[in-house]
């Protein structure tokens, strides 16, 4: 039997669980790939004879063993006939320059989770000719919340979410039915992938990039860091208070009037797939959660949120062990710059006033020490960071919209 070469590249949690998953599989060949200095050899040298143990929220556990760990993509991309990315947004470009000699015409590439405009950096690295002959694809979201507990041989499922978008742009002769199929059957019956409109409708419908810094400036408003840290890291979603409810339904209510603006501008153009925060969490996790009845309820209330906290960095003052505000985690240098900078890129071509999400912006730009946003437009010294559109020249939505083939 001929198995499908499956290339994962990362080595954090979600490739932790994929490699469990994807290599538990008979009819999959799971190959990891990470530039990250020293992570391949040392992921590669703690993985035990029996793969990486996954403990599943939805029945038995599985495992599942790479065939190869490499730093090295002449190595592993060759053969590839899918290749995920399961790491940062912002390294995304980075690995796309470093595949790109090596990917073999027609493959299955994609992002879990895509974050926003990946589509943009695919054209940007691997040029739109190869893009076209690809089945470019990106989840909204990753199928899980997870954890590793042990690196290299135990990752905790603590929850699997039911429904998630997929966009794909399928190559000649492919269809969005036909890959979103091979996707469903790699990683298994949950959650359901839903074949989204494009990409321009998960770009603006990035849950990362409202839920995490939206979070994360509703509670450090109303829990300043103290000067000793906290005495253990906070807890995240079950941390959240009303007014973080609030915000983040009006940022989502902000990108719902930038999906109407454009529908009404563009009648062709489709964004079902872009959804109020609310509807997202129902959909994802359904019964898990234990009251509806708002935003704040179902952040506390989500049993795939329990126990999860805020990103900390662990110091030792006087003996005890303090905690404080990791700035440089994903929630920041991911959801910002590849997230919600993007979103609020396509509101400032289309002339949509965004109050509520420049409020978020500011105050993460501010923590992270970079600049975005000035004097209320995309013009900070740092957007060449960023997936804005404007960092890839684009101006004015009209050729936004054609040249990335929305309309």
């Amino acid at each position: 039997m001929t198995k499908t070469k499956v290339l994962l590249c990362g080595g954090g949690n979600a490739i932790h669980v994929l490699t469990s998953i994807v290599g538990s599989k008979d009819d999959y060949e799971v190959s990891i790939l990470s530039t990250f200095p020293g992570e391949a050899k040392r992921l590669g040298d703690a993985i035990p004879e029996e793969g990486i143990k996954c403990l599943n929220d939805l029945g038995d556990d599985v495992y599942g063993k790479p065939v190869k760990v490499s730093d090295d993509p002449a190595e592993v991309v060759p053969s590839a006939d899918i290749v995920i990315f399961a790491l940062p947004s912002f390294t995304h470009g980075f690995y796309l320059a470093a595949l790109a000699p090596h990917l073999k015409p027609g493959v299955i590439l994609g992002a879990m989770p895509g974050e926003g405009g990946f589509d943009l950096t695919a054209r940007h690295f691997l040029g739109d000719e190869f893009v076209r002959g690809c089945d470019l694809f990106a989840l909204e979201t990753l199928p899980w919340a997870c954890r590793i507990l042990e690196y290299g041989k135990t990752v905790e499922d603590l929850g699997t979410k039911k429904e998630i978008d997929v966009v794909i742009t399928p190559k000649e002769g492919d269809t969005v039915e036909g890959v979103a199929g091979t996707l469903q059957n790699m990683i298994g019956r949950l959650p359901v992938l839903q074949p989204a409109a494009n990409f321009l409708a998960v770009t603006m419908m990035n849950i990362n990039s409202v839920w995490h810094p939206t979070i994360s400036y509703g509670f450090y408003r109303s829990n300043p860091v103290p000067a000793d840290g906290f005495d253990e890291p906070p807890l995240f979603y079950q941390g959240a208070d009303e007014y973080t409810g609030e915000k983040l339904d009006k940022v989502s209510n902000e990108v719902l009037e930038l999906k109407g603006v454009l529908e009404k501008r563009y009648p062709s153009l489709d964004l079902k797939d872009c959804h109020h925060v609310s509807e997202w969490m129902l959909r994802s996790y359904g019964d898990d959660i234990g009251d509806k009845s708002s935003i704040y309820k179902m952040l506390i209330t989500n049993k795939g949120y329990r126990g999860l906290t805020h990103p900390m960095i662990e110091k030792e003052i006087d003996g005890k062990k303090k905690y404080f505000p990791n700035y440089k985690y994903r929630y920041f240098t991911e959801d910002i710059p590849c997230g919600l900078i993007v979103t609020r890129g396509i509101a400032e071509m289309a002339g949509v006033a965004t109050p509520h999400m420049d409020d978020v912006i500011m105050w993460c730009q501010e923590v992270m020490g970079k600049e975005y946003l000035k004097d209320g437009k995309l013009a900070g010294k740092d957007l060449g960071e960023t997936r804005a559109p404007q960092h890839y020249g684009f101006t004015d939505l009209n050729t936004f919209m054609n040249v990335n083939r929305y309309i």
